[in-house]
């Protein structure tokens, strides 16, 4: 078990010591006999980390340093979500506190944990922080969803299972390819994407037989109109500028980050996409040579990501109220300058990967207000969705755990 608990530090370690993306952070050498263990030991307890941040403060008087209270988290999740033998973890957690050069500590880590497993620890009635600890949200999202939604629907939200594993199949009939190995799958309304458990990457990835694409994604491309040319604006890593690219001539892909430009190339690459050019810039700034020379803009925006949290739980980590705001702000700047790339009836689209209505609709109302020349365009979805003011709103206890927006604006002048 030593091991096992080792090398879920080593992940974590990145992740709340480095900040890193967690799918980053799984990229350190593990022994890959304990990779399966690993991932949802790593997974597990960033998904219940603010109830594990809660039990060392109930349990300890003064707040123990980052790499103890890794070594907890990993040890307590372990021992009441895994249901682990108390002895074995207690022993490999103090065997890892020596292994990490962090002996002085291990008589610590041993007495916690001994705390731990005899302690029934009740959680406060107060609601928001109930239902923070309960979901595991940050206490400000849940704010933020029960003002946009009300209560019962905001908890629908936080109850939501993560989106299930999506494939999405090109030049082959992916029913037929799924049923020849095997694999248990579920049609969506989209050609040739399915969902399927259990499904284990081949070197048909490499070929560009199929792509992992989420529901929410495919459901954000399939709102967008074919034409000339598409800007995509924040691209990277690729998957809706390569579905896009079958709706146009020509997608021109942006990032700001010359390194996730890379991942688009080698998206377009491997899906057999031609027609994508991959151009690094920051999108916030006006670029005149792209003055009205699109017949679509997409701004799939940099935004709180809250709608995919149970796929990417780290997504919660150091995120505030600021934050959204921030984002906010950001994403209406993006949006104001890429409007001016649109040809007169052309469309902007606007899109993000979240429910926050200050990162959705928000944004389109300040957008309207400040620019002449746009106009909603009404969008339907082959997956239940929910109406807003100037677009759609994908909420994952509906949308097959999707939660995404997108809205859709004319140039009528």
């Amino acid at each position: 078990m030593l091991t096992v608990l080792y090398d879920s530090y080593c992940v974590l370690n990145k992740v709340y010591s480095e900040g890193a993306y967690l799918k980053q952070a799984m990229l350190v050498p593990i022994d890959e006999r304990n990779r399966s263990a690993v991932t949802k030991i790593c997974y597990g307890v960033l998904e219940r980390d603010i109830l594990l941040s809660y039990y060392i403060n109930r349990l300890c008087e003064k707040t123990p340093k980052l790499a103890v209270r890794t070594i907890l988290k990993i040890s307590m999740y372990c021992l009441r979500f895994l249901h682990k033998a108390p002895y074995a973890v207690t022993d490999a957690a103090v065997e890892m506190c020596n292994k990490l050069g962090k002996k002085g500590v291990s008589g610590f880590v041993n007495a916690f944990l001994r705390k731990f497993i005899n302690s029934d620890i009740p959680l406060p009635e107060e609601n928001i922080a109930n239902l923070s600890l309960r979901y595991d949200f940050p206490e400000f999202a849940v704010k933020r969803l029960i003002e946009d939604y009300g209560k019962e629907r905001a908890e629908s939200i936080m109850a939501s299972p993560a989106e299930r594993t999506c494939l999405r199949f090109c030049g082959v009939n992916g029913a037929e390819y799924l049923k020849k190995l095997g694999f248990s799958y579920c049609e969506t309304p989209y050609h040739n994407v399915f969902f399927v458990d259990k499904f284990t990457r081949n070197a048909d990835y490499d070929k560009g037989i199929y792509t992992f694409q989420s529901i929410g994604s495919v459901a954000v491309c399939d709102a967008v109109k074919g034409g000339g040319r598409l800007f995509d604006a924040c691209a990277a890593p690729g998957g809706k500028s390569v579905l896009l690219s079958e709706k146009f001539d020509k997608v021109v892909a942006n990032d700001l980050h010359p390194h996730r430009a890379e991942l688009i190339k080698e998206y377009a690459a491997r899906m057999n996409a031609g027609n994508i050019t991959v151009e690094t810039g920051d999108v916030s700034v006006y670029n005149g040579e792209y003055a009205c020379a699109f017949d679509a803009v997409l701004c799939d925006a940099p935004c709180s990501g809250f709608g995919v949290l149970k796929s990417n739980p780290d997504i919660k980590l150091n995120k505030t109220d600021d934050t959204v705001r921030e984002l906010a702000a950001e994403q209406l700047k993006i949006l104001s300058t890429c409007a001016a790339y649109v040809k007169e009836g052309g469309r902007l689209y606007y899109s993000t990967c979240t429910y926050f209505k200050e990162e959705c609709d928000g944004v389109i109302k300040r957008f309207l207000s400040e620019n002449e020349g746009f106009i909603p365009r009404v969008i339907s979805s082959k997956i239940p969705c929910y109406k807003t003011d100037f677009g759609v709103q994908y909420l994952p206890d509906e949308s097959f755990g999707a939660g995404f927006y997108v809205c859709a604006l004319e140039r009528i002048k």
